[in-house]
């Protein structure tokens, strides 16, 4: 069995099935569509379905060990501006990270691999997971029995910074942890006309924003990776009146726990002595939202050289600090998180992901597809 050539024979039905899904977006834990469809398949191939919520963990063939594919199917509140016979039809929402094209591949391998059942190595598990666009639809995966038995994993997602066709793989890290903080600057409200009759929580939330800058910039070892960026402010109704407080919140990514501690302990340090110095008090929630994503090197090795064997061609890709809850899995068990490229600037699909024109390259679906079976069929 060749996974190339099975691939290819259902070329079209891949694309199909990521137009339909791209049709119909549907936010974390709201795929009830989009599950549905791939249950009933899954069932008529004869896999084994566990439902974990909108989710779906589906077996099939024997062996003494496990190779788990994830695909994630939640789609993003993005209104979306492509004028193509596939755009979105559900207004404020759109596949724009490519999730539809995950669970197109990962359907087309779960076809491929039943009609092989018979000469499969080893048993293969399918999670087809809900809401990793900030919900940790993972860990929602992994409380429902996804991981359990299973010894190896991968996931596959397509990638806007590498060309059309390219394998991209990475041992070690590859995507960054990421942590939110939330802060409430607590002043003196009073009128635009008497400052000095007030304590301005706004240009003490500028220094501290500005402050926070200086954490990478500063503290951080120029040669270690780290980010610090605040996305929301908010203070105020009226043009002349200083408010009572200053509300803004932020990300910061991080790829080793020595960074993490480093810019949370600076993000209070920061609040503490710039609200001191200001007569003013405040507010800080911080906490991580999910750790990096780091590759265990012996399955990105496997990974690659099953890319090669396909003849499909390989690069290292480039470490991010864009976040994935895949990482949750390789915490657990042993695996790697695959870039397969989409950009193509003759076809004009080269917007990044999460915008409002970001398109895939569906010519490519296939071989995704094919790595998928070939880890399948991967002795380990």
């Amino acid at each position: 069995m060749n996974p190339l050539e099975e691939a290819l024979k259902i070329k079209d039905q891949i694309i199909a099935w990521r137009r339909d899904f791209h049709m119909y977006p549907e936010l974390g834990y709201e795929e009830e569509r989009t599950s549905k469809i791939v249950e009933e398949h899954l069932r008529e191939w004869g896999y084994i379905i566990k439902r974990v919520g909108t989710g779906i963990i589906a077996d099939i063939g024997e062996g003494e060990k496990t190779i788990a594919l994830r695909a994630d199917m939640d789609a993003l509140p993005v209104q979306e501006e492509n004028d193509v016979p596939y755009k979105s039809k559900i207004p404020g929402k759109m596949h724009a990270c490519g999730h539809d094209a995950h669970t197109a591949m990962l359907l087309g391998a779960a076809k491929i691999i039943a009609e092989h059942r018979d000469e499969l190595p080893n048993r293969v598990r399918l999670i087809f997971q809900p809401a990793e666009e900030g919900g940790n639809g993972a860990l929602k995966m992994i409380e429902g029995g996804a991981l359990e038995g299973v010894n190896a994993i991968f996931g596959l997602h397509v990638w806007m910074e590498l060309p059309s066709g390219v394998v991209g793989i990475r041992e070690g890290p590859f995507m960054a942890g990421v942590g939110r903080f939330d802060v409430e600057i607590l002043g003196k409200g009073g009128h635009g006309a008497s400052p000095h009759e007030t304590i301005d929580p706004i240009p003490i939330a500028a220094q501290a924003v500005l402050a926070f800058q200086t954490i990478i910039s500063r503290n951080l070892n120029p040669l270690e990776s780290g980010v610090v960026s605040v996305g929301s402010i908010k203070a105020g109704e009226a043009f002349n009146v200083i408010p009572e407080r200053v509300y803004m919140s932020g990300t910061y990514r991080f790829f080793t726990p020595e960074t993490k501690s480093l810019v949370e302990k600076r993000i209070e340090e920061i609040l503490k002595g710039i609200t001191l110095a200001n007569n003013a008090s405040y507010k800080l929630k911080i906490e991580e939202v999910g750790p990096p994503t780091i590759n265990n090197p012996q399955m990105a090795s496997l990974a690659k050289r099953v890319a090669q064997n396909l003849e499909l061609k390989v690069e290292e890709v480039p470490k991010t600090m864009g976040a994935e809850d895949f990482a949750f899995y390789l915490q657990k068990v042993p695996g790697a998180f695959i870039a397969l490229g989409i950009r193509n600037e003759e076809k004009g699909i080269v917007y990044p992901h999460h915008h409002p024109k970001f398109d895939v390259d569906e010519d490519v679906l296939h071989l995704g597809t094919a790595l998928e079976v070939g880890l399948a069929f991967e002795r380990i």
